[in-house]
């Protein structure tokens, strides 16, 4: 289940605390490395968030995974949240803690959905468009694959989505076909 109030509210309590340890950007890369584990393992999100295994287990488990790869302020923090019972949100504290961080520091983040993989130089041309674009701080461009699309593009911006892909245009095409705009036009 989805809890983002508890999730800013944890990444916002490991920023204070990194920040005032001179560790931000050490925690920082912790969360980015924490973030790739649990998007490239649904079993470990799973376990994280499964009542039947007790919580040393899951300690033991995370200190396997993260121990030789993050920091002792993360190890410490991953603890907590073990003792506290909320290591099955460790997945939303992390992306918190990372758009918090990109929030801190000025980084926009740009997610393009293509149908096929995109040339480096093509990805180089958008990151340098969207950079001059905005003017109030860096862009991190973020490229993704979607068959699905068959082709075009998927543009997510500031809270904004530009959705130029042949799949839009094919469902509003069946929307207008579903909802006979012409029909009574013929008669």
């Amino acid at each position: 289940m989805s809890n983002t109030r508890l999730a800013h509210r944890y990444a916002k309590s490991i920023i204070d605390l990194s920040i005032e340890r001179n560790q931000f950007e050490a925690v920082y890369a912790d969360m980015k490395y924490l973030q790739a584990v649990c998007k490239a393992s649904a079993e470990f999100r799973t376990l994280l968030a499964s009542p039947i295994i007790k919580a040393d287990k899951k300690e033991a488990i995370i200190k396997a995974v993260t121990a030789a790869n993050v920091s002792e302020l993360t190890n410490g923090f991953t603890k907590l949240l073990v003792s506290k019972g909320r290591e099955g949100d460790l997945f939303e504290i992390t992306n918190s803690f990372i758009s918090q961080y990109n929030e801190i520091k000025g980084i926009h983040t740009v997610k393009l959905t293509t149908a096929v993989e995109i040339s480096e130089e093509l990805r180089q041309s958008i990151q340098t468009k969207a950079s001059t674009a905005n003017v109030s701080g860096t862009v991190e461009l973020e490229t993704l694959v979607n068959e699905d699309l068959i082709g075009g593009f998927v543009l997510e911006f500031d809270n904004k989505l530009i959705d130029a892909s042949i799949l839009r245009d094919l469902k509003d095409v069946k929307k207008q076909f579903l909802k006979n705009y012409y029909v009574s036009n013929i008669n």
